[in-house]
């Protein structure tokens, strides 16, 4: 079933976080954060929705992390009942893709919980004074991308955060994939 995100709620502060990555370390929301600004993202590995833009989302991170915006990816969703999305997966995962961005477990929920995650994916741009200033879509990709040269709207409206601190006022929500809740 598909899920949209909620509307912005410019200004809300960013929620630290201590979650394993797949390299092997712990990552906290100083360690991702960029000088300029950070994505967060939720998503997953067996969301159609997220297969259809992952190449855009690793060149939109590398692009972002040049503006000094960094990029964090979190996984919240249950591994027992989806074990594509285990940790073990997730690694196997940004392996064969070379994420360019840490990608973190939340295994207990507690983070995407508190960040208000609904959906794969769904994302949170903050400002350098880790402020939430953009929650919407990618691009108009579903579970298809979307043809090339579709307008880029998660990395205009970031692009604008790096530069003015601001995010755009009108925004189309994220769609995706509910986050799968433990029962």
């Amino acid at each position: 079933m598909a899920v949209e995100t909620p509307v912005c709620d410019f200004g809300q502060p960013a929620i630290d976080f201590s979650l394993p990555g797949v390299d092997g370390r712990n990552w906290t929301l100083a360690d991702c954060a960029g000088e300029k600004g950070l994505l967060v993202m939720f998503i997953c590995n067996h969301c159609p929705y997220v297969k259809a833009v992952r190449e855009r989302l690793i060149r939109d991170a590398k692009e972002l992390k040049a503006l000094g915006v960094g990029v964090v990816a979190i996984n919240s969703n249950d591994a027992e009942t989806y074990p594509d999305d285990s940790f073990e997966a997730m690694r196997q995962v940004a392996e064969q893709y070379d994420y360019p961005f840490p990608y973190l477990f939340d295994e207990d929920q507690q983070v995407a919980k508190a960040y208000g995650a609904v959906c794969t994916p769904d994302f949170f741009g903050y400002n350098a004074d880790l402020r939430l200033q953009y929650r919407g879509r990618l691009d108009a990709s579903r579970k298809e991308a979307a043809p090339e040269g579709t307008r880029r709207d998660l990395f205009e409206a970031m692009k604008q955060v790096a530069e003015t601190g601001r995010g755009p006022a009108e925004q189309i929500p994220s769609m995706g994939c509910s986050i799968k809740w433990r029962q």
